[in-house]
């Protein structure tokens, strides 16, 4: 859902624009005081992983593209700061190196990749985890379908808001597509973390410990 230059407002891409910013900075921070040691690697891995997935695009009209975001994915093994970094890296080479979604409007692809899609999916994951042991596999689903589509209704409500289209124009054919994304997303993410569970269960199941040595949250 990556958008283009010239589909935006000024003002949309101010405020979204500034969203971003403010939370890219937020994620350094947490990430420095949260992230375990033992997860530094996987930073360069997710983002290589993530980055061919995205690679697949297809249009799905006004001038965006449908695709995998796995940013739910990252925030499971990484924490959801730690996965917004990697995202909005992954999003900051695509823009400037390979044309995919327009360097005026990175901070909305951030913002809707990234921070939304990233945070939607892992706190509904949240919800499902908190009363069984492990991992969740309904909420995996769930979280992973819910973050591509809370990203395309962010996409089509920022569309709306720049005045490029009616928002039952644009809507209806975002979320039909990024419906079918989302659930393809989540089985996705299933498929994966069941295999982790199996050959790496520390990557899940070690809690996240920060540089003073008290649990992060």
């Amino acid at each position: 859902m990556h958008i283009p230059d010239g589909l935006l407002s000024l003002p949309t891409l101010a405020v979204t624009g500034a969203a971003s910013v403010g939370g890219i900075g937020t994620a350094v921070k947490k990430t420095k005081e949260q992230l375990d040691d033992h997860k530094i690697p996987l930073l360069g891995v997710m983002g290589a992983f993530i980055f061919a997935a995205q690679m697949i695009n297809f249009p799905v009209g006004m001038g965006t593209s449908g695709h995998l975001i796995g940013a739910f994915f990252a925030s499971i093994l990484l924490g959801p700061w730690a996965s917004a970094l990697v995202l909005s890296a992954i999003l900051i080479i695509q823009s400037f190196f390979f044309g995919d979604g327009g360097v005026l409007a990175l901070g909305a692809n951030i913002f809707n990749m990234a921070v939304i899609a990233n945070f939607s999916g892992y706190y509904l994951y949240q919800l499902f985890k908190r009363n069984e042991r492990g991992y969740s596999s309904s909420g995996i689903v769930a979280g992973g379908c819910i973050s591509v589509v809370a990203a395309a209704l962010a996409a089509a409500v920022e569309i709306f808001l720049s005045r490029r289209s009616e928002l039952m124009i644009v809507l209806p054919p975002m979320l039909f597509w990024h419906i079918i994304i989302g659930i393809g997303e989540g089985l996705i993410t299933l498929f994966l973390i069941s295999y982790i569970a199996k050959v790496r269960s520390d990557l899940l199941l070690q809690p996240v410990v920060n540089k003073e040595g008290h649990h992060g949250k």
